[in-house]
């Protein structure tokens, strides 16, 4: 059982430094654009949320 454990954290450790990380520059990047796209996809969502509760207003009255 422990010598599973050890191949286990042996691969772990060699498949960890394959891995590319991203540059700092890349990182910045990368989060404003899910910045971007959330408050992109806030803003349209919250439109449609309006839209429909103008529209449903305008049926009950």
């Amino acid at each position: 059982m422990f010598v599973k454990i050890k191949n286990y954290i042996k691969e772990s450790i060699e498949e960890m430094q394959k891995v590319t990380w991203p540059t700092k520059k890349e990182t910045y990047n990368y989060t404003l654009l899910v910045i971007g796209i959330s408050l992109g996809v806030a803003a349209f969502l919250g439109a449609l949320d309006y839209i429909f509760t103008l529209g449903l207003e305008l049926l009950i009255k």
